[in-house]
């Protein structure tokens, strides 16, 4: 779902070539040599080139930017300090990896979960990358709740702007839209104003936009995959391009010097802004309460998963 995309131009500009490098688990080398025929065959005018390996050295080597997808899933009667486990060790050689092989000015995006401390132990990992560059995804949570606050307005999503994912990309996220605007017929309206709904919108709303990717599971079998690639290449293209004047979008970065009392060593989702390909987190927006119990939380599941895995690390 993500390759076509990336191939096609859509992330990093319509004049930019693209050399694309696979990799995966050795066992998966036979199917992914099926995803390079299939890609060669697309006739792309873009993609210069299709590599597929199982060596990290070759995966790493040289890159401008990392997509880090997979990671060990949860499985049935799992627990979670497990999956921590499991996760640390892959990202801590991914992290290794890039720190040995990758540019030193490389963006790298975690999308497998739990992507959050996923993303901090490959950091954590790369010393000589600095943090900045290291982020998680939230937009596929963001692009949720937007979708939501666009159907129950009756417009489209491009007419949402500024809803806000903030802490962990787990259910206890919070998907914040008391700084949202809405256009409707016209003028741009608060979400809240827009929607005229404040049970729903303290309610259903954000649970719905919690509980979605295990809605999508349960409907198709599957986990998000069209929409998730549609997210990824959304974060990629804003860290390249920027994000378009007085918007801001949602990613998991570095919670250090933040000015809403998130504990620092963490990577928490944000509000940001980005120019130059560099984010800075939008200071300033007015907590209510509500939105600081739910802040409080998610950041609260974030330090506990935070110390657990860098028990794991240190062993």
């Amino acid at each position: 779902s993500l390759l076509y995309s990336i191939a096609k131009g859509d992330v990093f500009g319509q004049d930019q070539p693209i050399i694309l490098i696979l990799l995966d688990i050795p066992p998966m080398l036979p199917v992914l040599d099926g995803v390079v025929m299939e890609l060669q065959d697309c006739a792309l005018p873009l993609l210069m080139e299709v590599i597929p390996t199982d060596k990290v050295e070759v995966g790493f080597k040289d890159i401008d930017a990392a997509i880090l997808v997979g990671s060990m899933p949860r499985k049935e009667g799992m627990e979670r300090k497990d999956l921590l486990k499991a996760n640390v060790a892959i990202f801590k050689t991914q992290g290794s990896a890039l720190d040995k092989y990758a540019k030193k000015s490389v963006k790298v995006l975690v999308v497998g979960n739990p992507a959050n401390t996923n993303c901090l132990i490959a950091s954590k990992s790369a010393p000589s990358i600095p943090k900045e560059n290291f982020s998680c995804l939230t937009r596929l949570d963001h692009n949720r709740a937007c979708s939501q606050v666009a159907m129950r307005c009756g417009v489209s999503s491009g007419h949402v702007k500024n809803v806000i994912i903030w802490g962990n990309h787990s259910s206890t996220q919070y998907p914040d839209v008391h700084h949202a605007k809405v256009n409707v017929a016209g003028s741009e309206k608060a979400a809240y104003e827009a929607v005229k709904n404040d049970a729903w919108l303290r309610g259903d709303f954000i649970s719905t936009v919690q509980q979605r990717g295990a809605a999508v599971i349960k409907a198709r079998k599957l986990s998000s995959a069209m929409s998730a690639a549609k997210a990824i290449c959304d974060h990629m293209r804003d860290i390249w391009f920027g994000t378009k004047e007085g918007e801001f979008i949602s990613m998991g970065v570095y919670a250090s010097g933040n000015s809403y009392g998130i504990p620092e060593d963490l990577i928490y989702s944000f509000p940001v802004q980005i120019k130059n390909k560099s984010w800075k987190i939008v200071d300033g927006l007015e907590i209510n309460d509500f939105s600081r119990a739910k802040m409080d939380a998610t950041a609260a599941e974030l330090v506990e998963e935070r110390d657990t895995a860098l028990d794991f690390l240190s062993k």
